[in-house]
């Protein structure tokens, strides 16, 4: 039965007793903030582990770069990614900075190079054209240094070789750089094996410099002894010797190019070095030329003129080149009146080999200095020449003129002075001079005169023959003709006098026969003579 209200009683209300809190005690509402907590906690660490090196690297221009896009790629593989682009203080330049993946570090030496890959055409060949459609991006290659580095500045062009490629890198010193630029191939024999990696004017404008490399195993075939030169389009060259005209490979025609060749007679050497220098020299002709250690001035003083000489014309003697032009130059004798062109000459005693030389003793000086005394006293001289009718190009001759003048060698000059000969043209032309005097000596008006006057002559000789000799000619003429018609009757087949002399022939014939028989019987029976012929009764 239910209580009502009025039943209530709070006395029957039990008292309340008091149960202590239990220590240590967690409640399970913590635990998901708890395991969040360490969640984010072991992210942030992973996150600071994961990181790599972050980077800075100077351009001249953003172009093709934005932050947060552009990757960074070594062989095509994404290492890094760039975080932040912004000028220098001096607004000149963009610094970007950029993340890299975590075990970059090592790789982030002192000769580490970034550059940006964009679509380029440069030195015959067009390089990113996929940044046309993917975006540009900044390029690594990995160096071989140990120190290790942050601050970069990236290279305006990529480089042509990378630092994984095998091979040596040499130095080459030219005059100008022609038409070589950066890519420009190397030959070895026709055959590509390297390019040019950069190149830059010397300090002092003297010269350029070169930067070329070569991949293995090629490179094993450069040595200190190699020639390079110029192997660019067509090499027309006209000289003392005619013209020649040189070309090689399609590509260097058109691009340009380097070759290099070691001399057939040069000592055997190891490889060369990297980064030997060497020299660049325009053309092949003067990359193989034998280097001459020792060099011995002269100075032959011509007075004809020079027109077709040139600085590095051969010296020639006997069809063997001894030397070569160094200068030409015009000097006025007052005392003569007359204009001298000195040619300074450089004569190689190297290719003079004597006895001496061929047996390794190297002459002294003054023993060289009689021998060419001895040689000028023979008729040694020097003499222009021309080298080709062509070109019209002159060259310098030592022969012998045994009729020459007695003259020697002027050794109180600097250098000292050659006597020379006259050139064949330049006697050619005296003598045409000589001539042309003694043909101004010749009274041709008299003569003429006299020609004319004897022409005369001839005329009224002519007229007189015509008039006086002509008609007895004619008469003799007429008579001679009908002397020739009686002879020639005379003279036919069935005229009495060729019967005649037929049967007058036919005796004659037969009394030599007569004679024969009598003179071959006399001969078997010489007392014939004396006894009669045998059978004769008398």
């Amino acid at each position: 039965m239910a209580n009502t209200p009025e039943d209530f009683n709070i006395d029957d209300i039990p008292p309340a007793e008091v149960v202590p809190k239990r220590r240590g005690s967690l409640s399970l509402v913590w635990l998901i903030p708890i395991v969040a907590a360490l969640v984010g906690g072991w992210l942030a660490v992973k996150a600071v582990l994961d990181k790599g090196p972050t980077v800075t690297i100077t351009f001249k221009t953003a172009e093709g770069l934005e932050a947060g896009k552009t990757k960074i790629k070594y062989k095509n593989v994404d290492v890094g990614e760039v975080n932040e682009i912004h000028f220098t203080k001096d607004l000149s330049h963009v610094v970007v900075t950029a993340e890299m993946v975590k075990g970059a570090a090592p790789h982030l030496v002192e000769d580490t190079r970034f550059w940006v890959v964009r679509a380029r055409v440069a030195g015959g060949q067009v390089t990113g054209l996929g940044t046309l459609f993917s975006g540009s991006y900044i390029g690594l290659d990995v160096g071989k240094s140990t120190k290790r580095r942050k601050e970069f500045e990236g290279l305006e062009v990529a480089p042509i070789i990378t630092g994984d490629v095998p091979g040596h890198q040499f130095v080459l010193r030219g005059q100008d750089l022609g038409s070589h630029d950066v890519g420009t191939p190397v030959f070895f024999r026709r055959v590509q094996v390297g390019r040019v990696v950069a190149h830059e004017l010397n300090r002092d404008g003297s010269g350029v410099t070169l930067k070329i490399f070569v991949e293995a195993p090629h490179d094993r075939y450069v040595n200190p002894n190699t020639r390079f030169w110029d192997q660019s389009g067509i090499d027309i060259t006209a000289d003392a010797t005619g013209v020649k005209i040189n070309t090689a490979s399609l590509v260097s025609i058109m691009l340009g190019g380097i070759a290099f060749e070691t001399p057939a007679n040069s000592p055997v050497a190891l490889q060369a070095d990297e980064d030997t220098i060497f020299t660049l020299y325009p053309d092949r002709a003067q990359a193989m030329k034998r280097p001459d250690t020792e060099v011995v001035p002269f100075t032959a003083n011509f007075t004809g003129s020079l027109r077709g000489l040139s600085v590095g014309a051969p010296l020639d003697f006997s069809g063997v080149p001894v030397g070569e032009v160094r200068s030409i130059g015009v000097e006025l004798d007052d005392a003569a009146k007359l204009i001298h062109f000195p040619v300074e000459i450089a004569l190689y005693p190297e290719r003079l080999r004597s006895r001496s030389q061929l047996s390794g003793t190297k002459p002294a000086p003054g023993e060289r200095r009689a021998r060419m005394d001895a040689l000028i006293e023979a008729g040694l001289r020097a003499q222009l020449r021309t080298g080709s009718l062509l070109t019209g190009q002159l060259y310098v001759a030592f022969d012998f003129f045994p009729n020459a003048p007695k003259a020697k060698i002027d050794w109180t000059k600097t250098p000292p002075e050659l006597p020379t000969e006259p050139s064949g043209l330049q006697e050619l032309q005296i003598m045409l001079a000589g001539l042309s005097k003694k043909l101004e000596k010749v009274p041709f008006d008299k003569i003429g005169a006299d020609l004319q006057q004897m022409l005369q002559s001839a005329s009224s000789l002519v007229k007189r023959l015509d008039t006086e000799v002509a008609p007895e000619a004619r008469a003799a003429l007429a008579e001679a003709r009908k002397t020739l018609g009686t002879a020639e009757r005379s003279l036919k087949s069935d005229a009495p006098l060729q019967q005649d002399a037929r049967e007058a022939l036919r005796e004659v014939g037969r009394a030599a026969q007569a004679m024969r028989v009598l003179a071959d019987y006399l001969e078997r029976h010489p007392e014939a003579l004396i006894r009669g012929k045998k059978g004769d009764k008398s």
